[in-house]
C-alpha cells in the first residue's frame, strides 16, 4: 500500500480554496489574538492602577486613624471644655473620614468597592489572556495546515490535504473556544 493518494478530480484547485480558507481564518485569528492580547494588557493597567488607588486609600486610611488616636490621648488629658469641644468634633470627623475611606458605595472608590473593581478587572485580564492563548493556538495550526496543504500539492499526496482540513477545523474548535469559553484549558 502507498501512501501516494492522488488528490480528487480538480484537487489542486480544492487544495488552493483550501489554502485560501486556512489563510482567511488565520487572518481571522491574528486579528481575534491581537485584540484579546491588547485588552489583556489594557486590563491588567486598569488593575494595577486600581490597586494602587487602593493602596493609597490604606495609607490615607491608617494615617488618619493614627492621629484621631493621637488626638484622642490629648482629649483625655485635656481639662477645658471648649478645646475638648474641638479635638472631640476634630476625632468624629477623621473617624468619618476613616469609615468613608473603607466603603464609599457612591463614587465606587472605598478600600471595599476598590478591591471589588481590581478583582474583576483582574478577571477580565486573566480572561482576555486565554483568549489570546486560545487564538494563538489556532493560528499556529492555520499556518500547520496551510504548510501542510501546499506540501500536498507539491507531493501529490492528497492525505496531505485532508490533514490541513483537518487542521483548519481544529483551529476552529480553539477560536470558539477563544470566543465563548477562554478559560476552558487555561
Amino acid at each position: 500500500m502507498s501512501a501516494h493518494i492522488e488528490p480528487p478530480e480538480g484537487g489542486n484547485k480544492k487544495i488552493a480554496l483550501l489554502i485560501a480558507v486556512l489563510a482567511l481564518l488565520l487572518s481571522l485569528s491574528e486579528i481575534g489574538g491581537k485584540q484579546a492580547e491588547n485588552e489583556s494588557i489594557a486590563k491588567n493597567i486598569d488593575a494595577s492602577n486600581l490597586w494602587s488607588f487602593f493602596q493609597a486609600k490604606t495609607i490615607r486610611g491608617t494615617t488618619v486613624r493614627t492621629a484621631a488616636e493621637a488626638m484622642e490621648i490629648d482629649l483625655a488629658a485635656t481639662t477645658d471644655p471648649a478645646t475638648r469641644e474641638r479635638l472631640q468634633k476634630r476625632i468624629d470627623g477623621w473617624k468619618a473620614t476613616v469609615a468613608r475611606y473603607e466603603s464609599e458605595p457612591d463614587t465606587q472608590e472605598g478600600r471595599k468597592e476598590l478591591m471589588a473593581r481590581a478583582k474583576a478587572t483582574e478577571q477580565v485580564r486573566d480572561d482576555q489572556k486565554a483568549r489570546s492563548e486560545n487564538f494563538e493556538i489556532a493560528s499556529g495550526l492555520l499556518q500547520i495546515g496551510i504548510v501542510v496543504a501546499s506540501a500536498s500539492i507539491i507531493t501529490g499526496v492528497g492525505v496531505l490535504a485532508y490533514a490541513a482540513g483537518g487542521l483548519g477545523a481544529l483551529s476552529l474548535v480553539f477560536m470558539a473556544l477563544a470566543l465563548f469559553a477562554p478559560r476552558l484549558l487555561f
